[in-house]
């Protein structure tokens, strides 16, 4: 399949529609499949060959060094990259909710849990604002249906995504209408509800949600709606590019050996590989061999299956996992997820729902960091990798974590709480062996 590359020089703008519309750097918008570029716009798939669309830049090669000073004197938010990214260039003086340089954390204690003796990180992205990497994505999505005039800012979602569009929209003033399966976890589902715009549960699996949200895009009853994960998905997706950016530069400007990543839909991870390529071509990172590794549930684990099978098409399947924040059973990217995991020498590998919650709090007991169940997924893979010698336990691996155990509470509840219940006296205390 054919890969993106990065845009070293300006299309026609005729043939391009960049005059249109002023998103930085990005000058159309370009199929991953067959390259045909169209303008800049709420496209997302291809008409020549129906394959997915993905932005197009113009980016500022030229002296890596003085780039690298521009991206560090920036913003302390995913805007010290808009120079990367396409979004205007006045985007960090604009209400949003200013997403992103999250900790890098140095997971030392995890490390020996696992058997690492090289450097272990977890990028924590339960520290943005509405709790996961989603606001990462929706920034960017939010300044796209700015410039393009929309006026309800909508998605399909498993959760994260609800709150954080529902958020966004908030603190830009625009109107806001999610849609979710009807049986999420409490605690995302309030978060979701609790910015006031329209949170509508719809009775089914996220795919039946996402074909619903489709079919409501060619409504005139969608007009003047931006879908953050449908007609503005090209945007969408280049916000996980940021933590390709962040964690090379919380690396010193170098690349990690070995990245982890949670799959969903698996843009996430595409978009990461296109990030990392992108410091390489503009000379910011050192060009050496690095390896993606993507993680999935075992209750849905389409992308992990067709890897370790040997295929390259991604067969359907109807999720069954408590890690709902991955329950795509279609996964859009997933051919590309494969074709990544294979050019890099990495692997998909998926764990079971026990392996999950014995993930979150070992993760949890070492480093402080509560993760919901998508970074128990990733842990959990993690360790599967290693045992199972797929991932070296030498070099520099970075881990993601994408969003907070409080949204998923109900996963660990059933084996976690006191330790001990006391009388308020030593003697009980002391009873209770905790002395």
């Amino acid at each position: 399949m054919a890969v993106q590359t990065v845009a070293s020089s300006t299309p026609d703008p005729a043939s391009t529609g960049a005059d249109q519309v002023s998103l930085g750097p990005a000058v159309s918008l370009s199929c991953r499949e067959c390259g045909e570029r169209v303008p800049l716009g709420p496209s997302f798939a291809c008409t020549a060959c129906f394959g997915p669309l993905e932005v197009a830049y113009d980016l500022p090669v030229g002296d890596p060094e003085a780039l690298r000073k521009r991206i560090e004197s920036g913003p302390n938010s995913i805007w010290r990259y808009a120079p990367l990214l396409p979004v205007p260039e006045d985007v960090a003086d604009k209400p949003n909710l200013n997403p992103g340089l999250t900790k890098l954390v140095k997971a030392d204690n995890l490390a020996r849990e696992l058997g690492v003796t090289g450097s272990l990180y977890v990028k924590d992205d339960s520290g943005n604002p509405t709790h996961s990497f989603k606001d990462r994505v929706v920034a960017i999505a939010v300044e796209a249906a700015r410039a393009f005039g929309f006026t309800t800012l909508s998605c399909s979602s498993t959760g994260n995504l609800a709150g954080a569009v529902g958020a966004a929209a908030a603190r830009a003033g625009l109107r806001s209408c999610v849609f979710i399966p009807h049986d999420l976890e409490q605690g995302k589902v309030v978060m979701a509800a609790v910015y006031g715009g329209d949170l509508v549960g719809i009775e089914g699996t996220y795919d039946d949600v996402n074909r619903f949200c489709s079919e409501l895009i060619g409504d005139p009853i969608g007009e003047g709606w931006g879908f953050v994960n449908v007609n503005l998905r090209p945007y969408y997706a280049e916000g996980s590019k940021t933590l390709a950016y962040e964690i090379c530069e919380q690396l010193g400007w170098r690349l990690p050996d070995q990245i982890v990543v949670p799959i969903a839909s698996g843009s996430q991870l595409t978009k990461i590989d296109k990030g990392l390529r992108e410091l390489i071509a503009l000379g910011l990172v050192e060009d050496r061999p690095y390896k993606i590794f993507g993680a999935q549930a075992e209750g849905c684990s389409p992308v992990s299956q067709a890897f370790k099978n040997g295929h390259d098409v991604v067969r359907p399947v109807r999720p069954d996992t408590i890690a709902k924040s991955l329950a795509i059973g279609n996964p859009a990217d997933g051919p590309y997820v494969l074709d990544i995991a294979r050019r890099t020498g990495g692997a998909v590998e998926d764990v079971d729902d026990a392996r999950v919650v014995d993930a979150i709090k070992l993760l949890a007991r070492t480093e402080g960091i509560f993760a919901e169940t998508a970074g128990g997924v990733t842990v959990g893979v993690t360790k599967k990798l290693i045992d199972d010698g797929l991932l070296d336990p030498s070099l520099t691996t970075v881990v993601l974590n994408t969003g907070d155990g409080l949204k998923t509470l109900d996963a660990v509840a059933p084996t976690t709480g006191p330790t001990a219940i006391i009388r308020p006296n030593l003697d009980s205390f002391r009873e209770a062996g905790l002395a």
